[in-house]
């Protein structure tokens, strides 16, 4: 296998883990809607119908990453989905650890860079894109 096959073939392991894995989210919040979401923002200060725009970041996007289809675009939306999420709903865990020693937001981390390499990565060739 040759290194350029090697690293596509790596693209499309993460695009396709991360994007499944986070369109998961999404799937759920499909079928039991996005009321949760709605409190949090309507607790800081902002419209609940805001929380409708996470069928973007959690169910869009994903399938652009898994599909290679504007990849990058369907990542940098999954960027600020993190963010967003980190910060209505996680806030007070950004600089705990579990009683394991791991970081309190470890998957929220995971999802979080691993759309940013996406971002800056592109999809690879293994992609609808190809680039």
């Amino acid at each position: 296998m040759t290194y350029g096959m090697a690293e596509d073939l790596g693209k499309l392991i993460l695009r396709v883990s991360l994007g499944v894995l986070f369109l998961m989210h999404g799937i759920h919040k499909i079928f039991n809607g996005v009321s949760g979401i709605e409190g949090m923002l309507q607790g800081v200060g902002l419209p609940g119908f805001i929380a409708y725009g996470v069928y973007v970041g959690e169910v869009l996007a994903p399938i652009l990453v898994i599909l290679g289809w504007h990849a990058r675009i369907g990542a940098a939306l999954i960027v600020f989905t993190m963010v967003v999420a980190i910060a209505l709903a996680h806030p007070h865990q950004l600089f705990d650890l579990t009683r394991h020693g791991g970081w309190a937001l470890e998957l929220q981390g995971l999802f979080l860079f691993g759309a940013v390499a996406i971002a800056f990565m592109g999809p690879g060739r293994l992609s609808v894109n190809n680039r």
